[in-house]
């Protein structure tokens, strides 16, 4: 029987590693299990980067400074649901009846905490939860658990999912409703996927060094893993200047294999985003990786490190962004789920945020409608059973 592949892991992934523990908000055995990593492995990660008990690296926060963040992050919350809350409750405010105040509650809970509705809207918790034990229909019973279990679903998917992704990841918890009633559902509590923004390229192709034919061909649905990569640059704009991201994506699951981050636009950063998948993942000789025509990609360095791999090159043709339209659409959805949504104030923080969407939501949480709605990792492991009988 086939091993699993020992994984090797790049300084880059480490370092973002430790700072998703100590700035993400999440337990270490959690970041453990959303990376994959043994918490033994994450633990001795974090402890090189501290370099000694009690010391905290330079830029790093101490332990005063994550619990005063804390404590403004829960004030900067607390205006933020003042300055929502009239919105979304129309005039409400100024309403006398408890019938329309309480509903509401219904329709809002899901955003709001109870205490600071019944603070807003002049009404007493006790008077709240009385109303809401009155009898009602079995029907509207239905519909609001299950409006409630699509407000979690929406918003464990950062606000991404539309009606066909919340109806699937409904059907894999076993609930057995209609499309159609789950659209219904969340037009009238108001939720809705983000859309998308017309996709900006970076990469340069005027330059005189050799570029590779279109081996590739929009050939996006190879039958196997490690078998077909492709690889692009995006740019992430920060109140610092821009962060440039360069990732390698294995066409088969759709998974983001490799990536880097940089303030520099060059061919170290994409050679740093290939050396992670190189080391991730292990391929064979033969892999094929396309690419666009930009000069980081057909640089004499990059070409050299694709050669020493037996990797075969293919680069897209002059101008025709369609030629690797996968990555290009991975890149319109990270905007649109995160970076339009976001006002990123440092690198640093644009850096950390990228990290957790990309190997923890994007490649083992979210559901991608090319896949049968399966995450990239599910996929592959889905795929792993009929790799090893073959």
């Amino acid at each position: 029987m086939e091993r699993r592949k020992r994984r090797s892991f790049t300084p880059e992934f480490r370092a973002d590693a430790v700072r998703l523990v100590r700035e993400g908000g999440k337990s270490l055995p959690q970041v453990a299990k959303d990376l994959d990593l043994t918490e033994s492995a994450l633990r001795n990660w974090v402890r090189e980067a501290e370099g000694g008990k009690g010391k905290s690296p330079a830029g790093e926060l101490t332990s005063q400074e994550r619990e005063e963040l804390v404590r403004l992050r829960k004030e900067v919350r607390h205006l933020e649901m003042e300055r929502d809350f009239p919105k979304k409750s129309g005039g409400l405010l100024r309403e006398g009846d408890l019938e329309v105040k309480f509903e509401c509650f219904q329709a809002q809970k899901a955003h709001f905490p109870v205490d600071f509705m019944c603070e807003q809207l002049g009404v007493s918790r006790s008077g709240y939860y009385a109303w809401k034990e009155r009898p009602e229909s079995e029907r509207d019973k239905a519909d609001r658990a299950l409006a409630e279990e699509v407000t979690r679903i929406h918003r464990d998917s950062r606000g991404t999912y539309g009606s066909p992704r919340v109806h699937t990841e409904l059907r894999a918890r076993g609930q057995r409703v209609s499309r159609k009633r789950v659209a219904r559902l969340m037009n009238e509590h108001d939720i809705a996927a983000r859309k998308r923004r017309r996709f900006v390229r970076t990469t340069d192709s005027r330059h005189n060094q050799p570029v590779a034919p279109n081996i590739l061909e929009r050939n996006f649905s190879p039958g196997q893993p490690d078998c077909t990569w492709a690889t692009d640059i995006t740019y992430v704009g920060t109140r610092q200047g821009w962060l440039y991201l360069a990732v390698v994506m294995d066409l088969f699951s759709r998974k983001v294999v490799g990536w880097s981050m940089s303030q520099n636009i060059d061919r170290h950063l994409v050679l740093n985003a290939l050396d992670m998948a190189l080391k991730g993942r292990q391929p064979p000789r033969g892999l094929l990786h396309h690419s666009d025509r930009g000069s980081q990609y057909a640089s004499t360095d990059y070409q050299q490190a694709l050669a020493a791999r037996g990797i075969q090159c293919s680069m897209s043709r002059k101008g025709n962004c369609w030629d690797n339209a996968v990555v290009e659409s991975f890149f319109s959805t990270l905007k649109q789920e995160l970076v339009y949504t976001t006002d990123f104030a440092t690198h640093e923080q644009a850096r950390l945020a990228l990290f957790e969407y990309i190997e923890v939501f994007y490649n083992r949480q979210r559901r991608h409608s090319s896949l049968g709605y399966a995450s990239p990792a599910d996929f592959e492991l889905a795929a792993l059973p009929q790799k090893l009988a073959s």
